[in-house]
């Protein structure tokens, strides 16, 4: 998936296989225990953030379906694209550095 299909912060989703739908609270998250980046971290909804043990990592690939969309508006696409810009940088130093 590309940056500019995340998601917004506030989105609803069912996760395959979930018990309660989580509601995105940050997107391009890495789990510091062992640096694997993930496309989103959520929390239970409706209950909210209740601490660290509360809050899930996850991918778009693991999303069954959008119960809601979150709200978009220029910031966010000002965002997305620094982002992308961003990403796109990694990504061009990497395959450099390969050569």
């Amino acid at each position: 998936m590309t940056i500019k299909e995340l998601l917004p912060i506030g989105s609803i989703v069912w996760l395959k296989g979930a018990k309660k739908p989580l509601m995105i609270f940050g997107v391009r998250q890495q789990n510091m225990d062992n640096n694997v980046e993930y496309d989103y971290i959520g929390v239970l909804y409706p209950e909210g953030n209740m601490g660290v043990n509360s809050q899930f990592m996850f991918n778009h690939g693991d999303i069954e379906k959008v119960v809601f969309r979150g709200y978009e508006d220029e910031s966010r696409i000002e965002f997305l694209n620094k982002l992308d810009a961003y990403y796109t940088m990694l990504e061009n130093a990497n395959s450099d550095n390969k050569q």
